[in-house]
């Protein structure tokens, strides 16, 4: 079973080959990006099958035992985020086909689009499999460079300006990455995860610190934590459709998974949870509030991303089982129902010509399916019950309650307002984009809000409305299923993301599990 390691990483590898040896070939490449994503996702299932019932899988590439070889590492967590994974970009590959064959390649073109997202997965799940600091980082910077193609595609001069504050960012972060890889190689001799939390805690606590802040202000970045989420509303929304909805979807989620990584293996002590507390609380709560002001449906949806990056913070600041259970059970919910969505506003765009709520109206009747389409989702972002969203905002809040001190308790009440906010946000999407009358969008409220729409950063324009093909209304179908699948297997998916949890409390667990055979840890 541990061949089957290496092959998350390989196939999608292989496949951006191929599809790049294709050249302008769009069905052979659209056939081979599906059946590489298919193939992993088949994979995926397999390795937590596996991992469940043993804990996890390490594979030794080229048989070079760590500090000196490349040690690729999975359990529960890194099995479900490769599925889950798996199963957003499969998704939104065939949204992107679908736009393909309805408008052309101008979008998405098949000699750049369908090598680049196949190699922004190869750096997802080499991330997800890492088992060490720096091959953690070379994932990043593979779908970084991936991104970096993806999010200007068309050179249109709004997602170029999106692109190059993208591309800063990204590599201020990766910047403050290697060099705290660097530091730890400095002090420790390793960057195994399981030798560095084995030795960790033999140095100073003052350089234990400076170490732990390094590394997450550098994860911080990536995942948007609040104030380095600056960059965020103003990337996403420029770039096409599929593109903004993987984005969405994944890449911030891999930011939280390494401060997972960082918190539950390497530093699980409590001394910086209380301040990873309050930038949860600031992170929800900001978004929160920057999703109300918004009258573009794509930015709406951009804000409300950062805010809930903040629940998933609160989980694994809480640094106990229940509330890591929580957060990985919210991760999951919510990369498939924010790709959900922005999958959703992408059919909006192309019924309606636009995604500003102050431009358009009458949804619910022109275009009833897409209605429906983000209504579902839209309810499980603002965790009405029995959705997902509910189940997942329940367990962190449940878990907070059992920390019981002040902070905590502060906590859930502004994680209760922000879903309100968030449902608020939504429900004004939906009363202004669907539910009201087409003949009333030139009304009071429009030209009240004509001036948020009239915003240096606007992304909202008017362009000719297109007939929907019924490949990227299917895609969108089936995301919103696997969505309502999380409710309805919520008991069995929340147990997995227990006993993950559980292999994740405290270093000595993941140590034994990388390095079964010693019991000093690694050799």
């Amino acid at each position: 079973m541990t061949a089957l390691v290496p092959l998350v990483v390989l196939v999608p590898l292989l496949g951006a080959a191929l599809t790049l040896v294709l050249g302008r070939r769009a069905r052979p490449q659209r056939i081979v990006a599906a059946v590489s994503l298919t193939i992993v996702l088949a994979i995926g299932i397999a390795l937590l099958i596996a991992v469940d019932g043993t804990g996890a899988l390490v594979v030794e590439v080229g048989n070079w035992t760590a500090p000196f070889g490349i040690v690729l590492v999975v359990d529960r967590l890194s099995a479900l985020m490769v599925i889950i994974s798996a199963v957003v970009l499969l998704a939104v590959l065939i949204f992107s086909i679908g736009q393909g064959l309805a408008d052309g390649d101008d979008e998405t073109p098949v000699s750049i689009y369908y090598p680049t997202y196949l190699i922004l997965t190869t750096g997802v799940m080499v991330a997800f499999v890492a088992g060490d600091l720096f091959n953690l980082y070379v994932g990043f910077e593979i779908l970084l460079v991936a991104s970096y193609v993806l999010i200007t595609l068309g050179g249109t001069e709004s997602r170029i300006r999106a692109g190059i504050t993208y591309v800063i960012v990204s590599l201020l972060s990766s910047i403050l990455f290697l060099a705290a890889i660097g530091m730890v190689y400095g002090a420790l001799g390793t960057v195994n995860l399981a030798q560095v939390a084995e030795r960790v805690q033999d140095l100073p606590v003052d350089v234990q610190i400076v170490l732990h802040v390094m590394l997450l202000v550098a994860f911080g970045i990536k995942a948007a934590v609040f104030p380095l989420s600056f960059w965020l509303p103003d990337s996403y929304p420029t770039a096409p459709a599929p593109v903004t909805a993987a984005f969405a979807g994944l890449l911030t989620k891999i930011g939280v998974y390494a401060i997972i990584r960082v918190e539950t293996v390497i530093f699980p002590t409590p001394e910086l949870n209380p301040a990873l507390m309050v930038l949860a609380l600031l992170t929800m709560v900001v978004g929160a509030l920057g999703a109300v002001a918004q009258a573009d449906i794509k930015r709406i949806l951009s804000f409300t991303l950062v805010s809930h990056i903040g629940y998933m913070i609160l989980g694994v600041a809480l640094g106990t089982v229940a509330g890591t259970a929580a957060a990985i059970y919210y991760i999951i919910h919510h990369i498939v129902v924010q790709t959900t969505l922005f999958l959703a506003a992408g059919l909006v765009e192309r019924e309606a010509g636009s995604t500003s709520i102050t431009k358009i109206g009458g949804l619910l009747a022109s275009a009833p399916i897409v209605a429906v389409l983000f209504f579902i989702p839209a309810l499980n972002l603002g965790g009405i019950p029995p959705f997902s969203g509910f189940i997942g905002k329940l367990g962190l809040f449940q878990a907070a309650a059992e920390q019981g001190d002040a902070l905590a308790y502060t906590l859930i009440g502004a994680g209760a307002l922000v879903s309100l906010l968030t449902l608020y946000a939504l429900v004004r999407v939906w009363n202004l984009a669907f539910w009201r009358p087409a003949d009333d969008v030139a009304g009071d409220e429009t030209r009240l809000l004509q001036a948020v729409e009239e915003a240096p950063l606007s992304t909202s324009t008017i362009s000719e409305t297109r007939a929907t093909p019924r490949l990227m209304t299917l895609s969108t179908a089936a995301m919103v299923v696997v969505g309502l699948a999380l409710t309805v297997f919520a008991g069995p998916i929340y147990a997995v993301a227990e006993r993950a949890a559980e292999n994740l409390d405290g270093s000595q667990i993941y140590i034994e599990l990388v390095f079964p055979a010693s019991e000093e840890g690694a050799p």
